[in-house]
């Protein structure tokens, strides 16, 4: 779905299902010249030593799991109501379940995304985040939207009308960067989101491209890298995970990845110097996830299968490289980019087998699901790759306090936040000059 100059937050069963961060939704220091950078090392908080009074949460939690609460903590769909117990066929025909609730507890997820259709006023959304995670019991949901500002901006009905990254990075402002991803974070905060699709830290190189443009910063890399980089401390200042997006970078594109699948025939040192930078300098600012993108990379992975699926992009670059030790999620399996090659089923175990730890919006969850969990049954995703995507996702929400008492947002608390004069005023400062 190529993007207008206008914001995206239509409600609407098309919003949804092309929806997700590579082109709206549903989604690091520089080499040293003449010389290889080590990788940076990621400060996702470490979980404490475990002490014989003080077992550690993250590893309590997943003792406690069976292999189908385990698989179910991967996934992350969008689900249909304003509240926990709205009945909706939609939620019916996709999930075989009538309300949020039930369709939680049938599948054990680990997180849902929040959309337009999911928002009517700050106490009707309190309510529902609230709902959505009492249905989830055991562990606590990460409750995710997109809301990059500007012309991705999930929660616009209810939020302050921020600028989006490329009227921050016009600014050439890192102080403006870290504040706007702050204030957007605290608003989220208080709706009960925790967890945000965004930054973009894409290079716009191609003036052509129809899914970044004005949602990144610019197209200089090292700009970029330092925008990305203030953005993330500013989520990180909110309590919010922040997700940067679309790995191995999507901003050299002609073709919409919700309904084709890019090429970029970046070389590996032009992926170097254009591409990889932003994503660097999030790791080394701690960021808590990164985002595949649905785009083949001839030079990084010649077999022809979108990064998403790659196991040398995502475990060998990304990992391994690039030294990231947080959540990979994919970009949104229903977009048309992923779903080229595999059936619905297949993209999800290629996906987790690539090295995702999070699935985002299958176009077909019981299939999807199914496949995962039979893949995990037979020995084609082992246990062992099972625990490691299990125990990264629980980490994060260590790490936001969600596993130390049951996370529950305030509807007086939101009221006081959302839109606050400073936060109206900070938009203006952005806008404004």
């Amino acid at each position: 779905m190529s993007h207008s100059p206008r914001r995206i937050a239509t409600a609407g069963l098309l919003t949804i299902v092309l929806a997700a961060c590579a082109g709206g939704g549903g989604s690091a220091g520089t080499t040293p010249p003449g010389g290889k950078a080590a990788p940076p090392t990621q400060s996702t908080p470490l979980r404490p030593p475990q002490t014989p009074d003080k077992p550690d949460p993250v590893e309590s939690a997943l003792a406690e799991m069976s292999v189908a609460e385990k698989v179910g903590q991967l996934f992350m769909p969008v689900l249909y109501g304003t509240s926990a117990s709205s009945e909706s066929g939609e939620n019916q025909a996709r999930y075989g379940a009538q309300t949020p609730a039930k369709v939680i507890r049938k599948y054990h997820l680990g997180g849902v995304i929040l959309f337009p259709q999911n928002v009517r006023s700050a106490r009707q959304v309190v309510g529902l985040t609230n709902g959505m995670q009492r249905a989830a019991k055991g562990v606590p949901l990460l409750v995710a939207t997109d809301q990059e500002n500007g012309l991705v901006a999930r929660m616009s009905a209810l939020m302050t009308d921020f600028p989006g990254a490329g009227e921050i990075g016009a600014k050439n402002d890192l102080s403006l960067s870290r504040a706007v991803a702050a204030a957007t974070g605290r608003e989220l905060r208080s709706l009960g989101v925790n967890l945000d699709f965004a930054p973009v830290a894409d290079v716009n190189v191609n003036p052509a491209n129809p899914v970044i443009g004005r949602r990144a910063f610019g197209d200089d890399p090292k700009k970029v890298a330092k925008m990305v980089s203030a953005a993330v401390k500013g989520f990180d200042d909110a309590k919010i995970a922040a997700t940067v997006k679309h790995f191995p970078g999507h901003g050299d594109t002609t073709v919409d990845s919700h309904s084709g699948l890019p090429v970029i025939n970046h070389t590996k040192a032009e992926w170097e110097r254009i591409d990889a930078p932003p994503f660097k300098a999030a790791i080394a600012a701690g960021v808590d996830a990164v985002m595949s993108a649905h785009i083949v990379f001839p030079k990084l992975d010649p077999s022809g299968d979108p990064a998403t699926l790659s196991k040398p992009i995502l475990t060998g670059l990304l990992r391994e490289k690039l030294g990231f030790k947080g959540v990979i999620s994919t970009d949104a399996l229903n977009m048309g980019g992923a779903r080229t090659k595999y059936d619905d089923g297949e993209v999800a175990v290629r996906a987790v087998l690539a090295g995702a730890d999070l699935l985002l919006m299958p176009n077909d969850l019981p299939k999807a699901h199914r496949a995962v969990l039979a893949a995990v049954k037979s020995g084609r995703i082992s246990k062992q790759r099972l625990d490691q995507s299990v125990t990264r996702l629980l980490t994060l929400k260590q790490s936001k306090g969600l596993l130390a008492e049951a996370p529950a947002a305030s509807a007086d608390e939101a009221a006081r936040v959302l839109r606050s004069a400073e936060h109206r005023k900070l938009a203006a400062r952005v806008s404004g000059g």
